[in-house]
């Protein structure tokens, strides 16, 4: 039986992610693709009206999977600084566990394709950013609640409890700043071929990004 119409797209979508891991960044060709599904490339543009909507397909996947869990943190954790560590715990690890996706969340699989794709990839890396700051401004916060009140909140982080009041610096700066190192780990597991984990000592390099 033929696959419906809702699941040859994802084996599509699927195939096209697969193919992205390859070590040596090669493009992927609609011809490749095809051929990989043993399918005819009529056949893709059955499901997709071009490449570029197959990328959307996956940034969408992103997108959804990302933000849907980022705003579960923010509304389960009411910590700023755990919020953050969690969010830049997810962005790592998610790159991790899905090679394949860091070649488009780093735009290396969207050279020379539709502008809209790389555009709409920095959309989504500035909402992250807009995010981080505001959990930011959340700590500050709290650690100037924490300095008036002579000492750490119940449930207060490690660090700040150490430190009496954390210095965390301009928001917007520090957001970039922490998200510049996301980044930089995804390019870096990508140029080695997927063997530089993104979350190498993260647990000893997130002391600095405070």
């Amino acid at each position: 039986m033929a696959p419906r119409t809702g699941e040859r797209r994802l084996q599509i979508l699927q195939t096209l992610a697969e193919m992205l891991q390859h070590p040596r960044g090669e493009r992927v060709t609609t011809a490749a693709l095809a051929a990989r599904l043993s399918v005819s490339e009529a056949a893709l543009y059955r499901h997709f009206a071009s490449k570029a909507q197959m990328f959307e397909g996956l940034i969408e996947f992103i997108e959804q999977t990302v933000f849907s869990l980022i705003n579960k943190i923010t509304a389960d954790e009411p910590d700023g600084l755990r919020q953050i560590h969690q969010i830049l715990t997810l962005l790592l690890t998610f790159a991790e566990k899905n090679p394949g996706m860091v070649r488009v969340l780093t735009g290396d699989a969207l050279v020379n394709e539709d502008e809209r794709l790389q555009a709409r990839m920095n959309q989504f890396v500035d909402r992250i950013e807009a995010t981080l700051k505001q959990a930011l401004r959340v700590a500050i916060t709290q650690a100037e609640a924490r300095e008036a009140g002579g000492g750490a909140t119940a449930g207060a982080p490690a660090e700040a409890a150490s430190t009496g009041r954390t210095e965390f610096g301009e928001p917007a700066a520090r957001a970039n700043l922490m998200m510049c190192y996301v980044i930089g780990r995804w390019h870096q597991y990508a140029k080695s071929g997927f063997k530089r984990l993104p979350t190498d000592q993260w647990d000893r390099q997130w002391p600095n990004l405070l």
